[in-house]
């Protein structure tokens, strides 16, 4: 069961569309296979629609021997716009996209099914891919932990989104499933492991900062690999 989710002012900001791409995206990809923030998402929409229509309505507050008729002459205008655009009708198939990595094979979520991401890139039992956004300091990437991998304790000098694509990892604040969303700042600091692998869509705002041994060394190039 999926533990963990957006806040309600992530939620609200992606139901207003007031977030960047790679928060918006890694939203997305977590209503797509959360049916609580599914439920969620549907009644904040509802909300702002009815919002919407409120607002819309009270441009044409008029004696009531002309109301009716001006909310009848909206709504077909808005009626006409919308059947003016072919394009509302046309339906786009999404071909399920799959990346194999280590003899690993995953489905991408639909969401990732049309955005381009580069070749993985292999260090030890981590391998990398960075999803094609071009979203100033923000970086997004698919993260692969082979089986038997871990991530060195670190802590973030911005903030982490991971969220559990496949498999299954843990860290010092649980066990995490296919769909969990952690959010990790300077707050915290932790140290993923996974017993049979898992792959991850993360969204890091700056560099990681680790904190023992030899993974120490990494600090003074941290900007360069986040």
């Amino acid at each position: 069961m999926i533990k963990h989710h957006p806040s309600e002012t992530l939620l609200t900001e992606y139901c207003s569309a007031s977030l960047s791409a790679s928060l918006s995206l890694a939203v997305s990809i977590h209503v797509d296979m959360c049916p609580v923030c599914q439920e969620k998402v549907a009644k904040i929409e509802a909300s702002n629609a009815d919002a919407l229509f409120s607002e819309d309505t009270e441009t044409f507050e008029q004696p009531v021997n002309n109301q009716s008729q001006l909310l009848e002459e909206f709504d077909m205008n808005v009626l006409d716009l919308i059947t003016a655009d072919d394009s509302i009708d046309e339906v786009y198939e999404v071909e399920p996209v799959k990346v194999s990595v280590n003899d690993h094979n995953y489905q991408l979520p639909r969401a990732l099914s049309r955005i381009s991401h580069s070749k993985f890139t292999q260090v030890g039992k981590l391998a990398r891919s960075r999803v094609a956004l071009d979203d100033g300091a923000l970086r997004s990437s698919l993260l692969h932990i082979d089986a038997g991998g871990e991530i060195p304790e670190h802590t973030h000098t911005g903030f982490e989104i991971t969220l559990l694509l496949d498999g299954e990892f843990c860290d010092e604040d649980g066990h995490y499933v296919p769909g969990d969303f952690i959010w990790q700042d300077g707050r915290h600091q932790h140290t993923p492991i996974t017993k049979d692998g898992c792959l991850c869509f993360t969204v890091v705002s700056s560099a990681l900062h680790f904190n023992k041994g030899l993974s120490k060394l990494l600090n003074p190039i941290g900007n360069l690999i986040y």
